[in-house]
C-alpha cells in the first residue's frame, strides 16, 4: 500500500511540475508606452512634431495571445498636444487589432483605429522586444497610422513608440 501511495505521489508531482513548466495559452499581457508622432503627411501639408508643437500619446493595452504565433490586442491611446503655451487632450484613440509573432522578438500588429475626433483608419505597427527579464520586457515600435474622415484629407504618419510590457 505504501508503494502505491508513493507511485501516485510521484505521478501527481510530475503532472503538476509539467503543467507549471509550460507556457499555457491563452496568455494575457499588459503594456504601457509613450508614442511620439514624427511626421504626418497629407496632400495639403506636411506636419513635423517638435517644430511648431509637441504631440505625445500614451498607449495602454492588453494583449491576449491565443498561441505563441497569433493574438488579439486592445489599446486605448490618449493624445496630448502642446502648442503656443497651451496643452490639452486632443483625442482618445480606440485601437483593437491582431498580433502576429514574426520571430526574434518582432511582432506585427494590424490595428483598426477609431478616434474621438471623428477620424478612423488603420495602423500597421512593427514592434521589437529589446530587453526581456522574468517580470517585464521593454520594447520599441514603429506605428504607421493612416487616417480618414471628419472632413479632413487622408493622412499618413510615421511615429516612434517605446514602452514596457508585463
Amino acid at each position: 500500500m505504501t508503494s502505491l501511495k508513493h507511485f501516485f505521489t510521484i505521478v501527481l508531482f510530475s503532472l503538476i511540475s509539467t503543467a507549471f513548466a509550460q507556457t499555457s495559452y491563452p496568455k494575457i499581457t499588459g503594456y504601457f508606452g509613450i508614442l511620439h508622432p514624427i511626421v504626418t503627411v497629407s496632400n495639403e501639408q506636411t506636419n513635423l512634431n517638435f517644430r511648431d508643437y509637441y504631440a505625445v500619446g500614451f498607449p495602454t493595452g492588453i494583449n491576449i495571445w491565443k498561441s505563441s504565433k497569433i493574438g488579439f490586442s486592445f489599446e486605448i491611446v490618449p493624445n496630448i498636444k502642446a502648442e503656443d503655451g497651451h496643452d490639452k487632450v486632443t483625442n482618445i484613440l480606440f485601437h483593437p487589432g491582431i498580433l502576429v509573432a514574426l520571430g526574434n522578438g518582432y511582432t506585427f500588429a494590424g490595428r483598426a483605429a477609431f478616434e474621438s475626433s471623428g477620424r478612423y483608419g488603420i495602423t500597421p505597427v512593427i514592434n521589437k522586444t529589446i530587453l526581456k527579464n522574468d517580470n517585464c520586457s521593454y520594447f520599441v515600435a514603429i506605428p504607421l497610422p493612416v487616417r480618414f474622415g471628419n472632413d479632413h484629407p487622408a493622412t499618413f504618419t510615421v511615429g516612434f513608440q517605446f514602452g514596457i510590457a508585463f
